[in-house]
């Protein structure tokens, strides 16, 4: 008999059943009346879900990443500055991105395992009010670490857009668009929104939407041009960009129905109280968590191993016997540590218990 993984890793997560079941819908043309209607709706549970009104809220084609590069690329011209918050593995490539893209980048820098202190983005900001944009991850898959948005909507009265890394976060814990003043933001459906992986939600502030269109040079990829993006999505007659997937834009809207049925406060409880329940038994296995309690995400647990478990014969244990998938180590934990996410269908009282029963078999 086959069994469904257990995907517990850092992403992708168990998609709700709702979004498996949207796949077999049938397939629409990209330009078709009835996607473009598909994708507005998408669209519209987007904004519920960023908590926003902006305009331009889209899917974008393509994982967390092609976000990520979507907003640089869309709001960075070469010889722009870009301070960049980083205190993990996707920090460090938001950075590289924004540095491949012609930008010179400078970095506010903190531990892995500890958060970024919000007020020395801003005195960084203050000491080059020039920058054209601030960039921070708000959950940082790699250390398990959030970092605190939002005083830094102190930049809303500046001339610098605010750019926020929602991949792991959105549908998870609290995410505010408007609220904390957020310019551009992006994320992935694979972890808390539910969903398979391969669509990028983005959404942009209107003032970053005029910069955007301001720009004194052509946005330097076609394919995440998020000004042309717009037009193949809202134009009328909507104009062809590419081929996108409707069979995965389908299960996108029914992941976000579903969570939006939930309630998003509910949905934030219901990972809060998994990742409680996980990070208050690691220990007494004698896992020992990275991040510091006050800025510890409930949806990514990154911990060092036990004495009794060794690294990638400890995952292919887990996989092979158990069929439980987690995510090894970056940076500092790399081959000494395991991340471990509880997200969107995959953050359930049976997945901590399951996972637990494992690990004491393994430590015998």
């Amino acid at each position: 008999m086959h069994f469904e993984p257990l995907l517990l890793g850092p992403g992708p997560s168990n998609p709700y059943p709702e979004a498996v079941e949207a796949l077999a819908r049938p397939v629409l043309g990209h330009l078709d009346p009835e996607y473009l209607a598909l994708v507005a709706e998408t669209s519209e549970r987007l904004r519920a879900v960023f908590g926003t009104r902006n305009r331009l809220t889209l899917p974008v084609s393509g994982t967390g990443s092609a976000g990520m590069e979507a907003c640089l690329a869309s709001l960075l011209e070469p010889g722009d500055l870009a301070i960049v918050g980083v205190n993990g593995y996707f920090g460090q490539r938001l950075s590289e991105v924004a540095r491949r893209l012609g930008a010179e980048v400078r970095t506010v820098e903190a531990e892995w395992g500890r958060a970024i202190d919000p007020e020395q983005l801003l005195d960084a900001q203050r000491a080059a009010p020039q920058a054209r944009l601030v960039a921070v991850v708000h959950a940082e898959t790699s250390t398990g670490v959030r970092n605190d948005v939002a005083p830094l909507h102190a930049l809303a009265g500046t001339d610098t857009l605010l750019l926020v890394d929602t991949v792991t976060s959105l549908g998870g814990i609290p995410v505010e668009v408007d609220e904390w003043g957020v310019d551009a933001c992006y994320s992935a459906t694979q972890k808390c929104l539910g969903a398979p992986s391969g669509i990028a939600p983005v959404t942009l502030s209107d003032r970053a939407v005029e910069r955007m269109r301001a720009r004194q040079t052509p946005i330097s990829s076609f394919y995440l041009d998020l000004d042309l993006l717009d037009q193949y999505y809202r134009g009328s007659p909507a104009r062809y960009h590419h081929t996108a997937s409707s069979p995965l834009m389908s299960a996108v809207h029914a992941g976000l129905g579903r969570l939006l049925e939930e309630g998003l406060p509910a949905a934030w409880e219901r990972h809060a109280r998994v990742g409680e329940a996980l990070q208050h038994a690691l220990p007494e296995l004698g896992f020992e968590l990275l991040a510091e309690k006050a800025n510890r995400l409930p949806q990514l647990t990154a911990a060092r191993l036990p004495g009794g478990i060794d690294d990638a014969p400890g995952r292919r244990s887990l996989r092979e016997d158990f069929g439980i998938e987690v995510g090894g180590g970056l940076g500092p934990l790399a081959g000494a540590g395991w991340r471990v996410g509880l997200m969107g269908q995959s953050a359930r009282d049976r997945s901590v218990v399951t996972l637990l029963g494992a690990l004491r078999s393994l430590l015998g």
